[in-house]
């Protein structure tokens, strides 16, 4: 094992000083109908462009034009524009868990130090990826973890990109542990507004419709989003998306529900697949959006078990949109429910209830399976 780990440290170093050099150069892809660009800074989704009702190319994802100021932001309000989060995604109750009888205990930055979001000060969305491999439809990243922000243990990941026909966006998510049982559960953290700012109705997600057939369940939270270990039904609910319905039909219910004093959604919704397909069976759509402003509509295709749905609940009008979204005379802003966030994941904070039976979908070992984030995001076009 030591000598397959000095194999892949050597491996990540030898692309670390030859590709990496500039963590801010964009690697762009394209297919017939899609185009898409990412950054190694995070492995960052930077502008994903698919044609709208007129066909004409949207840019149907938020960032900056600038690359630094994704640091920037990093810096000081930290928004999580389109990069991977980990090694564990998504919040750890007072930043600690035990795995094989071993206490880890992870930097707590959010909510005043009561619990870790998305792996901690420092995570993957902040670390210089190595580009692997890039060529007209594809890209890979990867990162060698050597055991950052005290997560346990050596783990090397890959991020490959690729765009199709269809038009279609792949993002597949592998992760390898080298040497001690971790806890991996990584997401793509990407800000969608499919309406792209084209008119007033673009501007937010509001009058987007929204689908998550299989979404019965959810995780219930406490005032600062962390799990309480109940598990509730969505049937009925302001949170029942089961058939197609706009965003801002019910968000004026959710009071509370994004934390204390906040009304949206920020939820862990749990993904019961039908009876006769696998607990990550990659064949159904699990989530279908789309905006009438441009005709655009999104399905997405994954392997994991839960989907987290915020709906920029905080965001106020202080960030401007790209220059491709700029479609006004004045400078459009992203204001309060100006984007979604959909992360493919597994159950949140699942690595601290063992009465869910999330284990094997969130340990992993060197002997184990590797963990895998498979996503695959359709696009197409409403009709008439």
């Amino acid at each position: 094992m030591l000598y397959f780990f000095t194999l892949i440290v050597s491996f990540a170093a030898g692309f670390v000083s030859t590709q990496a050099s500039n963590p801010l150069q964009k690697y762009t892809i394209s297919a017939p109908g899609i185009n898409a660009t990412f950054i190694a800074y995070g492995a960052r989704l930077t502008n994903l462009y698919v044609n709208d009702k007129s066909g004409n190319p949207q840019d149907v994802v938020l960032g900056y034009d600038d690359p630094a100021d994704y640091i920037r932001n990093d810096e000081t309000v930290h928004t999580y524009f389109g990069p991977i989060v980990g090694r564990y995604a998504n919040r750890i109750k007072n930043g600690t868990f035990t795995v094989q009888g071993v206490t880890s205990h992870i930097p707590e930055n959010d909510n005043m130090g009561h619990d870790t979001l998305h792996g901690g000060k420092v995570g993957y969305d902040q670390r210089n990826w190595t580009v692997v491999s890039a060529n007209s439809t594809s890209v890979t990243f990867s990162l060698l973890d050597q055991a950052f922000e005290g997560f346990p243990g050596n783990v090397i990941t890959f991020a490959t990109y690729t765009v199709s026909a269809g038009p279609r966006w792949t993002s597949r998510l592998v992760s390898i542990p080298l040497d001690e049982p971790t806890p991996i559960m990584l997401a793509n953290h990407v800000y969608w507004n499919l309406g792209a700012f084209v008119d007033a109705a673009g501007s937010t997600v509001l009058n987007n419709t929204l689908q998550m057939p299989y979404a019965a369940r959810y995780i219930e939270i406490d005032n600062i989003e962390v799990p309480t270990g109940a598990i509730g039904t969505t049937k009925g609910t302001f949170l029942d998306f089961a058939s197609p319905k706009q965003i801002g039909r019910d968000i004026e219910s959710a009071v509370n529900n994004c934390g204390y004093n906040c009304t949206g959604y920020d939820n862990a919704f749990i993904l019961d697949r039908p009876r006769y397909s696998s607990p990550e069976s990659t064949e159904l759509s699990q989530l279908t959006l789309s905006s009438n402003s441009t005709g655009i509509q999104l399905d997405i295709y994954t392997n994991q078990q839960s989907l987290q749905i915020y709906t920029c609940d905080n965001t106020n009008g202080t960030i401007p949109v790209k220059r491709s979204q700029q479609h006004a005379d004045n400078t459009t802003f992203v204001e309060k429910y100006g984007c979604i966030v959909i992360e493919t994941q597994q159950w949140i904070d699942g690595v601290n209830h063992p009465e869910w039976g999330q284990e094997q979908y969130q340990i992993y070992t060197v002997d184990s399976e590797p963990a895998v984030v498979f996503a695959q995001y359709d696009f197409s076009v409403l009709g008439p």
